[in-house]
């Protein structure tokens, strides 16, 4: 190692040799240290880059990612970066990597590192803040990360506004998938941002605040308190709210829904050597129960098909998850439903089900689905579709002007799919139409064209997907969903609309980057081994 002046006049650097010349070709990459710092080193198109080697989402190691061209997809959830500048280019996750110069000597790769910089693994991308004078506002409906992602990208992109994000949560944006995985955390844990970053760039976040109608004509919106808020564009993104229960019982104590951060520790907190029976059997029905396998007296699930997943992800792959999840000594009722909850002195006791069978339970946990967060809208012009889901084109835009949607709550044209509308609830999807959104409001247009990627944890095992999987008619396999460790291609028309993966990493991140690139995967090159993953 030497420590030099060069390469920033009056800065000091750290500079290690990191690797021979030959020991990368191009189009690889791989993790090297300096100063034990890990970079990720690539070679593309014979230039060196070095940038930071952990995905500024949950610090993913970025060399068993996808290298597709210019970009690194993070073999985790499926995080993009530019390997040539850092930057991020598709979600989860906030930050951009930092980057680091190369330079090769005598068949030598040197990478330097600002001494003064040499401990940060990302990057907040340069923002402005509000102009004192200025009386433009955008105004942000929901603590969301599309919300979010939009009030950063208007202040990547100088605008000085003023910015409102108002939210009914008692915190400000947090990492909300965290909630079914890991029930018991801390709230200072999940906040995406400090209040320190809203405060230096001019982000007013308004919590315990909720919309309860929206008036175009004078934009404005009206407020829980009754006080009105003036905006010149707006964004929708309210997300939605789970689905409660409708049988008798149903408003009995013991009876939870998992929508906030209270509700997480509540539901945690109340099971703790308790009967908890979850109702529903997809993702947060399933991740609660893997949660409290080893927490409550006992665990049960009750399912309305045969297997968990067995629509989205298919009757094998759910056979599985429903197996480890028993050998974890939680119980499945399956093809069944919950027909009442029987309580004494007011608490739940019970659950009967259709096929007669009672449950005992002192906590029972809804995951039966989600409703969209529009009923605020009504008496409005603006259009939302069959199932209550806002309206929006690929700039996000509504059918009103200045009025834009983002995240959970919106339906939108999907580019994989030949542009079919669709309601897509995947955390790292919110985030992109954020981003859009913002890039429209100020006249920058810009399509919204990720490629859907979403992750399911299960007794600390993660399950990848990508791709939009609705229609499919088959699945082939590459693996054996027995033996936990495969790749499953969704098959429609002869074409793969998507992929799940266990143990198989970084498949799914390659799928999604060949899919993000447009390039259609036939049926014929899932079954052949032409596709090296």
């Amino acid at each position: 190692m030497n420590q030099c002046q060069e390469p920033g006049e009056g800065q000091e650097y750290v500079t290690e040799i990191v690797c021979q010349e030959a020991d990368l070709k191009d189009g690889q990459m791989k993790e090297v240290t300096v100063a034990e710092q890990k970079v990720l080193l690539v070679l593309t198109q014979g230039q060196y880059s070095a940038v930071g080697g952990q995905c500024s989402h949950y610090n993913g190691p970025l060399a068993k990612g996808a290298l597709v061209g210019n970009r690194v997809r993070c073999p985790f959830h499926g995080a993009c970066f530019n390997i040539r500048t850092g930057d991020i280019e598709e979600y989860p996750g906030l930050d951009s990597l930092p980057i680091y110069k190369v330079k090769v000597e005598d068949g030598n790769v040197y990478v330097s590192i600002n001494k003064n910089t040499l401990k940060l693994t990302r990057r907040v991308k340069a923002m402005c803040s509000k102009a004192p004078d200025s009386k433009h506002t955008v105004l942000v409906i929901g603590g969301g990360p599309a919300s979010l992602v939009c009030a950063e990208t208007l202040r990547q992109n100088c605008y000085q506004g003023r910015i409102i994000i108002i939210t009914k949560d008692n915190l400000t944006p947090f990492d909300k998938p965290k909630l079914s995985k890991a029930m018991n955390v801390d709230s200072g844990s999940i906040l995406l941002r400090s209040s320190d970053f809203y405060q230096q760039y001019g982000i007013e976040v308004l919590t315990q605040k909720e919309v309860v109608s929206v008036n175009p004509a004078n934009k404005t919106v009206k407020l829980s308190d009754s006080t009105l808020q003036h905006y010149d564009q707006l964004l929708i993104s309210t997300g939605c709210r789970a689905r409660p229960l409708s049988c008798p019982g149903s408003e009995l104590k013991g009876v939870k829904l998992l929508e906030n951060y209270e509700d997480a520790k509540e539901i945690n907190s109340s099971c703790l050597g308790h009967k908890a029976v979850i109702i529903g059997a997809s993702f947060i029905g399933m991740e609660v129960a893997s949660f409290l396998s080893d927490k409550a007296s006992s665990v049960t699930v009750v399912g309305s098909k045969s297997y968990p997943y067995e629509s989205s992800l298919g009757p094998d792959i759910g056979k599985m998850c429903m197996q480890m999840l028993e050998e974890k000594n939680v119980k499945f009722f399956m093809n069944d439903e919950v027909t009442e909850i029987k309580g004494e002195n007011g608490k739940v006791k019970g659950v009967v089900l259709k096929n007669g069978a009672v449950l005992d339970a002192d906590v029972v946990v809804a995951g039966i689905g989600v409703i969209p967060n529009t009923d605020f809208l009504t008496g409005s012009t603006l259009e939302v579709d069959s199932r209550k889901a806002l309206i929006v084109d690929k700039f996000m835009r509504t059918n009103l002007p200045d009025i834009f949607g983002a995240g959970d709550v919106t339906s939108f044209p999907l580019t994989i799919r030949g542009d079919q509308r669709v309601n897509i609830g995947h955390w790292q999807m919110s985030q992109a139409q954020g981003r859009v959104a913002a890039l429209n409001m100020l006249n920058k247009p810009t399509k919204i064209e990720s490629v859907p990627f979403f992750w399911t944890v299960l007794l600390g095992k993660s399950i990848r997907y990508a791709g939009y999987g609705e229609g499919y008619t088959e699945i082939v396999f590459k693996g054996k969903v027995e033996e936990r460790k495969f790749l499953a291609y969704y098959i429609k028309d002869e074409v793969v609309v998507a992929a799940s993966s266990l143990m198989f990493d970084p498949a799914v991140s390659r799928i999604a980057e060949m899919m993000a690139a447009g390039q259609i995967i036939t049926k014929t090159q899932a079954q052949s081994d032409e596709l090296q993953m």
